[in-house]
């Protein structure tokens, strides 16, 4: 199928899908025109690709892990490295979250201070 069959399929635009290509997450065949075509799979690989970028990791990491991936949700299978680098994704993801939670916090002071009647703001 070519480009515009899998974003329709998938409803993902064709930019996204040539970036997807450009960060090595997909790799279509070139017809002898030059025209991006990908197989049935590509549908799976980018409903994969989505559910990891929800869950947050970048295409960098999805690239290293796109191996291990198997059904559309995916599912990760048990590669090298993987827990190491699921690891250390969540590591940060909490970092950040304990980063914006003390910004809140700051923030809802800041606010208290400046009305003191509006105190549902304070975490």
């Amino acid at each position: 199928m070519r480009i515009g069959e899998l974003a329709r399929l998938t409803g993902v635009s064709t930019r996204l899908l040539r970036y997807y290509e450009e960060q090595g997450l997909l790799r279509p065949e070139r017809s002898a025109a030059g025209y991006r075509e990908y197989g049935e799979d590509a549908q799976v690989r980018v409903r994969q690709i989505r559910g990891l970028l929800a869950a947050g990791l970048s295409t960098r990491v999805i690239a290293e892990l796109l191996p291990c991936a198997s059904g559309p949700l995916p599912a990760l299978e048990a590669c090298p490295d993987l827990l190491a680098t699921l690891r250390g994704e969540l590591a940060e993801l909490d970092t950040r979250i304990d980063e914006l939670t003390r910004s809140r916090r700051a923030l809802a002071r800041y606010l208290d201070t400046a009305e003191p009647t509006t105190r549902e703001y304070a975490a």
